[in-house]
């Protein structure tokens, strides 16, 4: 342990929001990984800047993580401080039509509160498992509908502390990408703007969207969600699906015989067995049809 930056993160935060040594199998959704010499929990905008002023001060790596629904940390862990912006920094408020939420908001708590005030738009969202400052960096989507549709504004800080307001038409949104994403910003918060809809027409919406989700996805196992970026003209599922993979495993882990396009925890998989499967399947499938399959999810430490 470092003792100096250890004794410069208690002068910033109180010590039960400093964990050493933290298993990060529990706070990703693949339940896997290894310890994060440093786990932090800050609560405010400011708490963030003074551990980023502090990590680079010290010359300590940092890592800013959600609830971890799109993340791969190596069974080694991570020699840093990981800084997780989540259930310490999740408040929604609703003004009108525009939802006000902070970046550790979870998209499912966003959507429940836009159905409570009669507010649509925002019904694909509801089954995504992340917070809003993931969706945020990477133009999260689904069954038609992405982040980029609904954003009105987010703010964000930069690598060098500064904190400001991004509006809609400067995020640069794109599949999986955003500005955010390019120049490494830290998003603390962002506004959704919605429109007055109908409280029985939202629900029964995102009812209809639950049941595809709970027939189609493994959601019984532990995973990433999608696991790989569609390929332009393609859909990664299905190539792997053709390339014979169904069911395709590597120690624990396993691409899911329901759909394809996910990677799986079925039993008791490592990092490794994880990012080993990932590899197979991409080399086969570029073996097969010459399509390079992208890595949606992140990968944090050694691999």
């Amino acid at each position: 342990m470092n003792q100096k930056f250890y004794d410069e993160l208690k002068k910033i935060l109180p010590e039960n929001c400093i964990q050493l040594s933290e298993p990060m199998e529990r706070h990703t959704t693949f339940r896997v990984g290894g310890p994060a010499d440093y786990f932090l929990t800050p609560g405010t905008g400011e708490e963030i800047q003074r551990i980023v002023a502090c990590c680079k001060e010290q010359g300590v790596p940092y890592y800013i993580v959600g609830n971890g629904s799109n993340l791969l940390v190596s069974d080694a862990g991570y020699r840093g401080a990981v800084i997780q912006i989540y259930k310490s920094m999740n408040r929604i408020t609703v003004n009108g039509s525009c939802i006000t939420a902070q970046a550790g908001a979870l998209l499912s708590g966003i959507a429940a509160s836009a159905l409570e005030n009669g507010l649509t738009g925002f019904e694909f969202a509801a089954g995504i498992p992340g917070t809003l400052g993931g969706a945020c960096v990477m133009n999260a989507g689904a069954y038609g509908g992405e982040m980029k549709d609904v954003l009105k504004q987010v703010s964000v800080m930069s690598l060098d502390g500064e904190v400001f307001t991004i509006p809609a038409k400067e995020l640069e949104m794109g599949y999986r990408t955003s500005v955010i994403a390019k120049k490494d910003y830290i998003v603390l918060e962002a506004v959704i703007e919605l429109s007055v809809g109908d409280v029985r027409e939202i629900k029964a919406q995102m009812d209809d969207l639950k049941e595809r989700r709970i027939s189609k996805q493994p959601l019984e196992f532990p995973s990433a969600g999608s696991t790989f970026k569609r390929p332009e003209g393609y859909f990664a599922g299905k190539l792997i699906q053709d390339s014979g993979l169904r069911g395709f495993q590597v120690g624990g882990a396993q691409i899911s015989e329901k759909h394809c396009g996910f990677v799986i925890n079925k039993d008791h998989a490592t990092a490794a067995d994880i990012a080993e499967l990932m590899r197979q399947v991409s080399e086969k499938v570029n073996k097969e049809f010459g399509v390079v399959l992208e890595p949606e999810v992140k990968r944090l430490g050694e691999f």
